[in-house]
Protein backbone atom coordinates (compact mmCIF):
# COMPACT_ATOMS: atom_id res chain seq x y z
CA UNK A 1 0.00 0.00 0.00
CA UNK A 2 2.01 3.13 -0.95
CA UNK A 3 1.49 6.64 1.06
CA UNK A 4 -1.53 7.81 -1.23
CA UNK A 5 -3.08 4.93 -0.88
CA UNK A 6 -3.04 4.60 3.46
CA UNK A 7 -3.98 8.29 3.26
CA UNK A 8 -7.02 8.27 0.96
CA UNK A 9 -8.03 5.05 2.73
CA UNK A 10 -7.66 6.19 6.46
CA UNK A 11 -11.03 6.79 8.38
CA UNK A 12 -12.14 6.75 11.71
CA UNK A 13 -13.86 3.22 11.91
CA UNK A 14 -16.28 2.78 14.59
CA UNK A 15 -17.25 -1.11 14.11
CA UNK A 16 -14.48 -3.59 15.05
CA UNK A 17 -14.12 -7.22 14.99
CA UNK A 18 -12.73 -9.23 17.92
CA UNK A 19 -9.56 -10.71 15.74
CA UNK A 20 -6.74 -9.94 17.75
CA UNK A 21 -4.08 -7.54 16.71
CA UNK A 22 -0.30 -9.60 16.95
CA UNK A 23 1.91 -7.43 18.92
CA UNK A 24 4.84 -7.91 16.58
CA UNK A 25 2.58 -5.98 14.05
CA UNK A 26 1.83 -3.13 16.91
CA UNK A 27 5.38 -2.98 17.92
CA UNK A 28 6.26 -2.97 14.25
CA UNK A 29 3.90 0.24 13.78
CA UNK A 30 4.99 2.08 17.01
CA UNK A 31 8.47 1.66 16.17
CA UNK A 32 8.72 3.24 12.59
CA UNK A 33 6.54 6.16 13.66
CA UNK A 34 8.80 7.01 16.13
CA UNK A 35 10.34 8.73 12.75
CA UNK A 36 7.32 11.03 13.08
CA UNK A 37 8.46 14.85 13.18
CA UNK A 38 9.30 16.70 15.91
CA UNK A 39 10.25 20.37 16.91
CA UNK A 40 13.76 20.08 18.33
CA UNK A 41 13.55 16.58 18.18
CA UNK A 42 11.79 16.22 21.75
CA UNK A 43 9.33 13.13 21.16
CA UNK A 44 7.61 14.18 23.80
CA UNK A 45 4.54 11.97 23.39
CA UNK A 46 4.27 8.31 25.46
CA UNK A 47 1.82 5.96 24.81
CA UNK A 48 0.27 3.21 26.56
CA UNK A 49 -0.86 0.16 24.62
CA UNK A 50 -3.63 -1.43 25.91
CA UNK A 51 -5.23 -5.38 25.23
CA UNK A 52 -6.47 -8.41 26.84
CA UNK A 53 -7.99 -8.03 30.16
CA UNK A 54 -6.86 -4.71 31.18
CA UNK A 55 -8.63 -3.26 28.66
CA UNK A 56 -11.80 -5.34 29.15
CA UNK A 57 -11.70 -3.83 32.72
CA UNK A 58 -11.14 -0.93 31.37
CA UNK A 59 -14.24 -0.87 28.79
CA UNK A 60 -16.25 -2.37 31.45
CA UNK A 61 -15.52 0.75 34.04
CA UNK A 62 -16.42 3.13 31.34
CA UNK A 63 -19.58 2.09 30.03
CA UNK A 64 -20.90 1.56 33.66
CA UNK A 65 -19.95 5.35 34.13
CA UNK A 66 -21.42 5.87 30.43
CA UNK A 67 -24.98 3.55 31.59
CA UNK A 68 -24.90 5.63 34.70
CA UNK A 69 -25.42 9.16 33.00
CA UNK A 70 -21.78 10.06 34.83
CA UNK A 71 -20.56 12.87 32.94
CA UNK A 72 -16.96 12.25 33.65
CA UNK A 73 -14.03 13.69 34.70
CA UNK A 74 -13.39 17.90 33.94
CA UNK A 75 -11.47 17.90 31.00
CA UNK A 76 -7.66 19.13 31.05
CA UNK A 77 -8.02 21.14 27.35
CA UNK A 78 -11.08 22.12 25.71
CA UNK A 79 -11.87 19.98 22.69
CA UNK A 80 -13.08 22.42 20.74
CA UNK A 81 -13.12 26.36 21.13
CA UNK A 82 -15.96 28.13 22.31
CA UNK A 83 -18.52 29.96 19.97
CA UNK A 84 -17.69 27.54 17.27
CA UNK A 85 -18.41 29.77 14.27
CA UNK A 86 -19.09 29.00 10.48
CA UNK A 87 -17.02 27.26 8.23
CA UNK A 88 -16.03 25.28 10.91
CA UNK A 89 -19.42 24.70 12.54
CA UNK A 90 -21.02 23.89 9.37
CA UNK A 91 -18.41 20.94 8.99
CA UNK A 92 -18.60 20.03 12.59
CA UNK A 93 -22.61 19.72 12.24
CA UNK A 94 -22.57 17.68 8.71
CA UNK A 95 -20.28 15.32 10.05
CA UNK A 96 -21.84 14.86 13.02
CA UNK A 97 -25.02 14.07 11.12
CA UNK A 98 -23.22 11.80 9.00
CA UNK A 99 -21.59 9.63 11.65
CA UNK A 100 -24.67 8.57 13.57
CA UNK A 101 -26.81 8.12 11.02
CA UNK A 102 -23.98 5.23 9.61
CA UNK A 103 -24.16 4.42 13.81
CA UNK A 104 -28.12 3.89 13.61
CA UNK A 105 -28.31 6.68 15.92
CA UNK A 106 -31.58 8.92 15.47
CA UNK A 107 -30.61 12.80 15.83
CA UNK A 108 -34.10 13.00 17.88
CA UNK A 109 -33.70 9.85 20.46
CA UNK A 110 -33.56 10.93 23.73
CA UNK A 111 -31.40 8.08 24.45
CA UNK A 112 -28.80 9.68 21.91
CA UNK A 113 -26.10 11.10 24.33
CA UNK A 114 -25.60 7.89 26.42
CA UNK A 115 -25.66 5.53 23.21
CA UNK A 116 -23.17 7.33 21.74
CA UNK A 117 -21.10 7.41 25.29
CA UNK A 118 -21.49 3.81 25.44
CA UNK A 119 -20.29 2.84 21.88
CA UNK A 120 -17.02 5.21 22.43
CA UNK A 121 -16.49 3.32 26.19
CA UNK A 122 -16.34 -0.18 24.59
CA UNK A 123 -13.67 1.38 21.97
CA UNK A 124 -16.30 0.51 19.20
CA UNK A 125 -15.52 -3.20 19.61
CA UNK A 126 -11.79 -2.71 19.13
CA UNK A 127 -9.28 -5.26 20.82
CA UNK A 128 -6.30 -2.50 21.25
CA UNK A 129 -6.43 1.06 22.34
CA UNK A 130 -3.68 2.79 22.47
CA UNK A 131 -3.62 5.99 25.04
CA UNK A 132 -1.12 8.83 24.26
CA UNK A 133 -0.20 11.47 26.60
CA UNK A 134 2.04 14.11 27.03
CA UNK A 135 4.22 15.71 29.86
CA UNK A 136 2.35 18.30 31.41
CA UNK A 137 5.43 21.23 31.01
CA UNK A 138 5.08 20.82 26.92
CA UNK A 139 3.16 23.64 24.97
CA UNK A 140 1.18 23.79 22.17
CA UNK A 141 4.22 23.19 19.47
CA UNK A 142 4.39 20.16 21.39
CA UNK A 143 1.07 19.13 21.12
CA UNK A 144 1.19 19.59 17.37
CA UNK A 145 3.80 17.63 17.29
CA UNK A 146 1.61 15.12 19.03
CA UNK A 147 -0.64 15.12 16.19
CA UNK A 148 2.03 14.43 13.64
CA UNK A 149 2.88 11.35 15.70
CA UNK A 150 -0.47 9.89 16.00
CA UNK A 151 -1.35 10.30 11.98
CA UNK A 152 1.63 8.79 11.35
CA UNK A 153 1.05 6.03 13.75
CA UNK A 154 -2.66 5.77 12.37
CA UNK A 155 -1.21 5.60 7.93
CA UNK A 156 1.43 2.83 9.38
CA UNK A 157 -1.71 0.73 10.78
CA UNK A 158 -3.72 1.19 7.28
CA UNK A 159 -0.72 -0.05 5.68
CA UNK A 160 -0.76 -3.17 7.73
CA UNK A 161 -4.20 -3.78 7.21
CA UNK A 162 -5.84 -2.36 10.63
CA UNK A 163 -8.45 0.71 10.77
CA UNK A 164 -8.09 2.99 14.10
CA UNK A 165 -10.24 5.66 15.90
CA UNK A 166 -9.00 8.72 17.21
CA UNK A 167 -10.80 9.21 20.42
CA UNK A 168 -10.83 11.89 22.71
CA UNK A 169 -14.01 11.31 24.36
CA UNK A 170 -11.04 9.15 27.29
CA UNK A 171 -10.46 12.20 28.44
CA UNK A 172 -13.65 11.98 30.17
CA UNK A 173 -12.61 8.75 31.61
CA UNK A 174 -9.18 10.26 32.16
CA UNK A 175 -8.78 9.22 36.14
CA UNK A 176 -9.69 5.83 35.44
CA UNK A 177 -7.34 5.37 32.33
CA UNK A 178 -4.26 6.44 34.20
CA UNK A 179 -4.86 4.31 37.25
CA UNK A 180 -5.18 1.21 34.56
CA UNK A 181 -2.50 2.15 32.62
CA UNK A 182 -0.60 3.62 35.61
CA UNK A 183 0.17 7.18 34.55
CA UNK A 184 1.60 9.63 36.59
CA UNK A 185 0.00 12.98 37.50
CA UNK A 186 2.93 14.47 35.44
CA UNK A 187 1.31 13.45 32.27
CA UNK A 188 -2.25 14.72 30.40
CA UNK A 189 -4.24 12.59 28.43
CA UNK A 190 -4.28 13.88 25.10
CA UNK A 191 -6.45 11.02 23.17
CA UNK A 192 -7.05 7.30 22.98
CA UNK A 193 -6.82 5.19 19.12
CA UNK A 194 -8.78 2.29 19.37
CA UNK A 195 -6.70 -0.35 16.86
CA UNK A 196 -8.58 -3.44 15.08
CA UNK A 197 -9.37 -5.26 11.97
CA UNK A 198 -12.97 -3.30 10.61
CA UNK A 199 -16.19 -5.73 11.11
CA UNK A 200 -16.95 -7.27 8.43
CA UNK A 201 -20.65 -5.72 6.52
CA UNK A 202 -20.55 -2.82 8.94
CA UNK A 203 -21.36 0.36 7.26
CA UNK A 204 -18.13 2.21 5.76
CA UNK A 205 -18.90 6.18 6.88
CA UNK A 206 -16.43 8.56 4.81
CA UNK A 207 -17.30 11.98 6.31
CA UNK A 208 -16.69 14.96 3.31
CA UNK A 209 -13.99 16.79 3.32
CA UNK A 210 -14.24 20.72 2.08
CA UNK A 211 -12.52 21.45 -1.17
CA UNK A 212 -8.81 22.18 -1.39
CA UNK A 213 -10.13 25.73 -2.42
CA UNK A 214 -11.55 26.39 0.68
CA UNK A 215 -8.68 25.15 2.91
CA UNK A 216 -5.24 26.06 0.49
CA UNK A 217 -4.01 29.24 -1.16
CA UNK A 218 -1.60 29.58 -3.68
CA UNK A 219 1.56 32.39 -3.63
CA UNK A 220 3.26 33.21 -6.17
CA UNK A 221 3.89 30.81 -9.78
Amino acid sequence: MDVYEAVDSRRAVRAFSGRPVPKEVLERVLAAAARAPSSGNLQPWHVYVVTGEPLAELKKRATAKALAGDPGDEREYPMYPAGLASPYLDRFSAAAAQRYEALGIERDDPARPVKIAVLNAEAFGAPVVLFCYLDRTMGPGQWGDAGMYLQTVMLLLRAEGLHSCPQVMWTTYRETVSEMVGADDELVLFCGVAVGFEKEGAPQLRTTRADMTETVSFVGT
